[in-house]
């Protein structure tokens, strides 16, 4: 997925560099160069830039871009302009962070839905929350259950769900798949991005590249994945 970060602070920041880790093409906006400088080899791409700007932000990707999060808010009157600006321009999905009620009541009256709290939620988890409809990270649910991705191994390549019977052998349930595509950037250039294929069904078969993606106790698991 394509994503646009305004503000690289202590939650902009490493949501940013999480997202791009995980496979997604991220532009990280902030107008501190020493932030912008920061974080140009850890993101996709980086610009310095006033996002309260409108000519400025006319020249952004917006059309090809699935998510804009507003991710500065101790400027509350520049993070409402430039949540206002962004709205305007219809992005498709647009998150903005708020410091207190007060921030929030003003962005739920300016139309914004999808609110963040870096005070309660961290980047880690939101970056989670993001990329859970494209990639599955390893997720632990609790201390004894979690949701894993894994390459498909060699023995099963080919083969069927139903054939390699994950629930009987390993008390494992297989919940979908994860393919690699090319997909172009947004300067242009190919790139690999997974995408998650939905709920698996007992006909799926299991290709070299894919990602399998299951859920089970953590020593199913590990049996699984040490064999």
């Amino acid at each position: 997925m394509k994503y646009i970060i305004v503000g690289l602070g202590n939650f902009g920041g490493p949501l940013a560099e999480k997202l791009t880790t995980q496979g997604n093409e991220v532009i990280g906006i902030d107008s501190n160069m020493a932030k912008v400088e920061l974080y140009k080899e850890r993101i996709s791409h980086t610009i310095c830039m006033d996002a309260t700007d409108e000519s400025t932000v006319s020249g952004l990707p917006l059309s090809d871009t699935d998510v804009v999060i507003i991710a500065f808010g101790q400027d509350q009157g520049a993070n409402v302009m430039t949540t206002a600006l962004f709205k305007n321009f219809q992005v498709k999905r647009l998150i903005s962070r708020a410091i207190n009620p007060l921030h929030e009541k003003v962005l739920n009256a300016i139309g914004i839905e999808e609110i963040v709290h870096p005070e309660e939620e961290s980047a880690e988890r939101w970056a989670k929350k993001l990329c859970l409809t494209n990639v599955v990270d390893s997720f632990e649910l609790s201390a004894d259950y979690s949701i894993i991705e894994v390459n498909i191994p060699e023995r099963y390549i080919g083969s069927t769900i139903k054939e390699i019977q994950l629930r009987r052998k390993y008390n494992i349930l297989a919940l979908t798949t994860i393919k690699k595509t090319k997909v172009k950037s947004l300067v242009g250039r190919s790139r690999n991005e997974e995408q998650v294929q939905g709920v698996i069904a007992p006909n799926t078969v299991l290709n070299e590249n894919d990602i399998l993606v299951i859920y089970g106790a953590n020593k199913d698991l590990r049996k699984f994945t040490n064999k």
